[in-house]
């Protein structure tokens, strides 16, 4: 932030419109190589043949049978290297277990960020497969494109048809570049201050036995846990649109404020936005949408959700998490629809947050045993005491920033930074901006003695 950052900035302003994109490109190396100094050539590889085979896609569209090859090829190259980093333990571990066999494998470290640039290019070569998008002839450009730091290693997902033009086009101004500044230190603040600090409850909570802990307790730490993730990627996801703005990129919002939604449907329309839009547009649309029977249209829910849950881990927990969310958005659609059109708002608010906190806990948990066994105790069904000391301790030191976060989970405190800034855009001291540097100033005191921030979507 204060060394990386400035430099890149200062190169990237100096350097002539054509060299631009080269100096995004090393940069960008460099940022991944520093904390995978050994798959960054696995990401350059993957690069350059994902380059020249989108070319060969192209040049061969007269001939059907031949593009057509090409391009499954390319899909089937490319799912194949993140199946191997991401799955292939998953796959030797559960066949070890279901046929009593001892087949030897050594884990891999997962390259950081590989399912976020896997799905990038993706999109591209489908986009090109479907002429929907121009080859990229420059190599610079698609490279850059694939490597861009600011959302390299935990999104949100570019899809190509989205930032083809601002590879050659973009304009980087002032107001953009002041904007950006403010969006990434909201996300600084809401990484370092918020979801740091009440990460801090669900790590101590987790870490306790089950059978021993309250009720109340057990729905403090995933509340906890529901805080913080959010907090955490969309954090992220808002540093990553900011430094966009800085280059004089335009990224897709993310997030939009899901805790206010009024139906676990409303909720993935506002959660991990590039996610779910990539889902839609390359697997669900393809597989027939809602154009299709209703038995279809089932099967196309519970694949695209199924695959959802599996993209972020290769662990039970995530597929019968996604599974879980299938279920529900199966429900929502063909059952509840009109019942939930004449509940009350705040009654389908608590509804939605219910499912949605559950949720959390079935993809924070290491092993299924672990999440039934906290789910029984959030439900009265395991004998543990409703209160005890501990939870009421959790409880008292943590009221304020639960206060905290209930309020930043909605749009209010957004609108009146964005309110202040329009009325005193001509002042000499602009409040917002006071705020923003008191913001600046306590991340900065923070990270002066924290050596270790890691984003949890770093993993997937």
């Amino acid at each position: 932030m204060f060394t990386f950052l400035p430099i890149t900035l200062l190169l990237y302003y100096v350097s002539p419109r054509i060299l631009k994109n080269s100096v995004l490109l090393i940069a960008s190396l460099i940022f991944y190589a520093w904390g995978e100094p050994i798959y960054v050539f696995l990401m350059m590889g993957t690069i350059i043949v994902d380059y020249l085979l989108a070319i060969l896609i192209d040049k061969n569209r007269h001939e059907e049978g031949k593009c057509k090859s090409i391009f499954i090829l390319t899909i089937i190259l490319n799912v194949s290297i993140l199946g191997f980093f991401k799955y292939f333990g998953f796959f030797v571990d559960n066949i070890n277990s279901i046929f009593h066999l001892n087949i030897p494998f050594e884990g891999l470290a997962l390259p950081i960020g590989i399912s976020f640039y896997t799905f990038q290019v993706l999109s591209y070569i489908v986009d090109v497969y479907l002429d929907k998008v121009e080859v990229q002839y420059n190599i610079i450009n698609f490279a850059a494109y694939v490597t861009m730091f600011p959302q390299l290693v935990a999104g949100p997902i570019v899809q190509y048809q989205t930032i083809e033009d601002q590879l050659n086009t973009r304009q980087e101004t002032i107001v953009k570049f002041g904007e950006g500044v403010e969006r990434f230190i909201q996300g600084l603040g809401k990484k370092v201050l918020l979801a740091n600090n009440i990460g801090m409850l669900w790590t101590t909570v987790s870490a306790m036995d089950t059978s021993s802990i309250s009720v109340l307790t057990a729905w403090l730490g995933i509340i906890a846990y529901t805080f913080q993730i959010y907090f955490d990627f969309s954090a992220y996801s808002d540093m990553a649109i900011g430094l966009g703005k800085m280059f004089g990129f335009e990224f897709m919002e993310n997030f939009n404020y899901p805790y206010i939604s009024k139906s676990v449907t409303e909720f993935w329309r506002r959660w991990h936005i590039s996610l779910g839009t990539w889902f839609r547009e390359y697997i669900y649309i393809p597989l027939g949408g809602n154009r299709v029977s209703v038995p279809k249209q089932v099967r196309n829910i519970f694949v695209v959700w199924a695959l959802t849950g599996f993209w972020h881990g290769a662990n039970w927990n995530f597929i019968i998490w996604g599974l879980y969310y299938g279920v529900l958005l199966f429900i929502e659609k063909f059952v509840l629809k009109s019942v939930l059109e004449k509940t009350p708002d705040f009654i389908k608010h608590i509804y939605t947050m219910l499912f949605v906190i559950v949720g959390w806990l079935f993809f924070a948990s290491e092993d299924l045993g672990f999440a039934l066994n906290y789910l029984k105790v959030m439900f009265f069904m395991s004998g543990n005491a409703i209160v005890d000391s501990s939870a009421l301790y959790y409880l008292y030191t943590n009221i304020i920033l639960f206060v905290i976060l209930i309020i930043l989970s909605t749009p209010a405190v957004k609108q009146i930074l964005k309110n202040m800034a329009q009325k005193y855009r001509d002042k000499v001291l602009n409040p917002s901006l006071v705020i923003y540097g008191l913001v600046l100033f306590l991340v900065t005191a923070y990270l002066v003695n924290e050596t270790y921030n890691p984003f949890l979507y770093f993993r997937f």
